[in-house]
C-alpha cells in the first residue's frame, strides 16, 4: 500500500490525532469527586473515608444516603393520604419524624415525643389526651427516658399525630433511629431542696441546639445526654452516653470554688458499660458547646459498618479517653478543665422513693408529689385529670420521671390531702409498695416484635404474686425487658429479667420467658447484675422472685442491708445453693 496520503486523508488524520490528544488532556484534567457540602456533609464525608477505607456502610447508611428523611416528608403525606404501610426503608426514615411502625406485633405506629427535662405544661399534657384518643390507642406511656409515647397510631393518622403534637408546642423530631435522643435532667429541677443545680435551661438549651440543627441527625446510631442536678431523684445519668453531674468544686485546685458540671461519658448498660468520669468540669453554661463537640467528633468516627459497634462506648474502647478528648478539644478549640476526684465535694445521694408520695420543697409551704402508675400508662381521662390538678392547685407543670411515673409540683400545705384524693379518685395512687415503686418494664411482646415476652403483662403479675406474700421495708427494683435491645435497663435492676423463647419440649416448641439476673444498681451502687437462673417461664417467674425476696429477707445482715448488697456478698453459686436451701426449708 502507498504510503502517500491525499490532502483531505491528511487533514483527516491530524484531526483525530489532535482529538485523540485533547481527549487524554481532558481526561488528566478531569476535576476529583467534588466534596459534599451542606448539612449533610459531615455524614457522607464520615461514609465516604469508610468506603475507602475498605469497609462496607451498613443497610441503615444506605438508607441515610439514598434519601435524607427529612427530605421524603411529602412521600410520608401521601403514605397516610392512602392508609399506607411503610416498607422497610421507610419505615427507618420516618422514625426521624419520631414514629415507628411495629409490625407485625400492631399494624400501626408508636409516636415517641421529645420533652426535655421531662417537664411539660398541663395545658400540653392534656393536649396529648386529645391526640392520643382522637388518634391512637387510646392511652399514653410515660417511658424510661421520662418521655410520653402514643400507640396503635393507624397510617393514615401518621402525619395527623405528629401535626398535632407540633400544635402542642411539643414535638417528635428526632426521637428515634440514629439521632439524639429525648433529654433528661432531674425532675425536680428547681423545687429539690438538696440540688446543687437546676438542670433545666441546660436541658432546654440542648433540645433546642438538636431541633434547629440538621447536622446532628443521622448519626452512625443513636445517641443519650442527660443532666443530673443532684437532686433526691435519680436521672441514671451514668446509662447515658453523655452525662454531665452536678458537682461542687472545693478551694484550693486552681478554679474557682463553686458548682459545675463532671463530665462522664460511654454509658451503655445494654453493652454492660457505665458513663466513666472524664475528670473534666465545665461551667454549666459551656454544656451544649461540649456536648456539640463530642457529637461531632463521634459523627466523623463513629463504626457505620458494625451496628452493634456503632455507638460511643466504642470508640472510646478504641482510642481511650485522652485520644478522644483532645479530639473535642481540637473540634472547641481550646482546652478542657480537668480536676482530680479529691476536689470535688461528695455529692448529694439520692432517694430511691422520692418520686412517689409528697415530698417538700425548697419553697416553703409546697410540696411535689409523686402519683405511682401502673408500668406507666395513662388513660385520656387519667391524663386529663391529672392536667386540671397540676393547674387548679400546683405551678402548672407536668414533671415525667425515668421510673415511668410522673410528679405534681407547687401543691400548697393545704392543698395536699385534697389533691392526694383527687389522684386517688383517677384509679392512680400517691404511694405504692416497694415493689411497685421499682418496677420497671419495656412495651414487651404486645407491641414490640423483638420482645420475647410480654413485660408488662407479667411484670404486673410479679407485683401482684410478691405484694401479697412479701413485706419489704426498702425498695427493690425489678426491670423487665422484652430483649438485647434493653429498653427497660434489666441490667441495673436488683433483680432483672430479659425476655427469652424457652424450651418446653425436644420438637423446638417454646414458650413465653426469662433469664433472671440480681445485683445491678446505678449512681453510687453502679454495677451490672450477673445472671442468676437461665429459662424461667413467664407464668413462673413471680414464684422465682418471691423466693429471691424471701432469700434475701431470711439471711440479709440486718433490716438496713439493701438487696444490692446482700447480693453481693455471694458468688452466684453460693446464692443458687442459698436459694435451694431456702425453698427446701419452706
Amino acid at each position: 500500500m502507498s504510503g502517500d496520503f491525499s490532502s483531505d486523508q491528511k487533514r483527516y488524520l491530524e484531526g483525530f490525532v489532535s482529538g485523540l490528544s485533547a481527549s487524554r488532556l481532558s481526561r488528566a484534567a478531569a476535576p476529583a469527586k467534588s466534596e459534599p457540602v451542606g448539612p449533610d456533609a459531615i455524614h457522607l464525608k464520615a461514609q465516604d473515608r469508610t468506603v475507602a477505607a475498605g469497609g462496607k456502610l451498613n443497610d441503615q447508611e444506605k438508607i441515610k444516603r439514598d434519601e435524607h428523611p427529612f427530605d421524603a416528608y411529602p412521600r410520608l403525606v401521601a403514605q397516610a393520604r392512602n392508609d399506607e404501610a411503610p416498607k422497610p426503608a421507610d419505615n427507618f426514615r420516618w422514625r426521624y419524624y419520631g414514629i415507628f411502625y411495629v409490625a407485625p406485633t400492631q399494624s400501626s405506629y408508636m409516636c415517641r415525643l421529645r420533652i426535655p427535662n421531662g417537664v411539660l405544661k398541663h395545658w400540653q399534657f392534656a393536649g396529648v389526651a386529645e391526640v392520643a384518643e382522637q388518634f391512637g390507642g387510646p392511652y399514653a406511656h410515660v417511658t424510661t427516658r421520662a418521655n410520653l409515647q402514643l400507640r396503635e397510631i393507624e397510617p393514615k393518622n401518621a402525619v395527623n399525630v405528629i401535626e398535632a403534637i407540633q400544635d402542642l408546642g411539643l414535638c417528635s423530631r428526632g426521637s428515634g433511629a440514629d439521632n439524639i435522643r429525648n433529654v433528661t435532667g432531674t425532675p425536680t429541677a428547681g423545687i429539690d431542696p438538696q440540688e446543687l443545680l437546676d438542670t433545666r435551661p441546660h436541658a432546654r438549651a440542648w433540645h433546642y441546639h438538636i431541633l434547629n440543627d440538621r447536622t446532628l441527625y443521622g448519626l452512625p446510631r443513636k445517641f443519650n445526654v442527660a443532666f443530673d442536678g443532684a437532686g433526691r431523684i435519680a436521672v441514671l445519668e451514668d446509662t447515658n452516653d453523655i452525662a454531665f453531674q452536678a458537682v461542687e468544686v472545693l478551694e484550693g485546685h486552681g478554679v474557682a470554688p463553686g458548682i459545675y458540671y463532671r463530665l462522664a461519658l460511654g454509658g451503655i448498660t445494654g453493652h454492660r458499660d457505665f458513663a466513666r468520669d472524664t475528670g473534666v468540669i465545665l461551667k454549666p453554661e459551656e454544656a451544649t458547646s461540649i456536648a456539640d463537640a463530642i457529637v461531632r467528633v463521634f459523627i466523623e468516627h463513629g463504626d457505620r459498618t458494625n451496628r452493634n459497634k456503632a455507638r460511643l462506648k466504642y470508640v472510646l474502647d478504641a482510642w481511650g479517653f485522652e485520644k478522644f478528648l483532645t479530639a473535642v478539644e481540637e473540634k472547641l478549640g481550646r482546652k478542657l478543665t480537668r480536676l482530680p476526684t479529691e476536689a470535688i465535694a461528695p455529692r448529694p445521694v439520692y432517694d430511691r422513693l422520692a418520686h412517689i408520695g409528697v415530698h417538700p420543697q425548697k419553697q416553703p409551704g409546697l410540696n411535689w408529689i409523686g402519683v405511682a402508675l401502673k408500668l406507666g400508662r395513662l388513660s385520656p381521662d387519667q391524663i386529663r385529670g391529672l392536667a386540671k390538678l397540676a393547674a387548679d392547685f400546683g405551678d402548672g407543670d407536668i414533671r415525667l420521671t425515668v421510673w415511668q411515673n410522673l410528679l405534681l409540683s407547687g401543691i400548697a400545705d393545704a392543698d395536699v390531702s385534697i389533691v392526694v384524693a383527687a389522684v386517688e379518685a383517677l384509679g392512680l395512687s400517691a404511694t405504692t409498695s416497694a415493689i411497685r415503686a421499682g418496677l420497671i418494664s419495656c412495651t414487651g411482646a404486645t407491641g414490640c416484635r423483638f420482645a420475647a415476652a410480654h413485660t408488662k403483662e407479667n411484670a404486673d403479675d410479679i407485683a401482684t404474686w410478691c405484694e401479697e406474700r412479701i413485706q419489704l421495708e426498702t425498695p427493690v427494683n425489678i426491670h423487665l425487658t422484652g430483649c438485647h435491645h434493653t429498653c427497660a435497663q434489666h441490667y441495673i435492676g436488683d433483680i432483672g429479667l430479659i425476655g427469652a423463647r424457652v424450651p418446653v419440649n425436644d420438637d423446638g416448641d417454646t414458650v413465653d420467658g426469662y433469664h433472671i439476673l440480681v445485683g445491678g444498681g446505678y449512681g453510687t451502687d453502679a454495677a451490672i447484675a450477673r445472671e442468676l437462673y437461665q429459662n424461667v417461664k413467664a407464668d413462673e417467674a413471680p414464684q422465682v422472685v418471691e423466693q429471691i425476696l424471701k432469700t434475701f429477707i431470711a439471711n440479709r445482715s440486718s433490716e438496713q442491708e439493701t438487696f444490692v448488697a446482700f447480693t453481693r456478698r455471694y458468688e452466684i453459686d453460693a446464692l443458687k445453693r442459698l436459694m435451694a436451701h431456702e425453698e427446701m426449708a419452706a
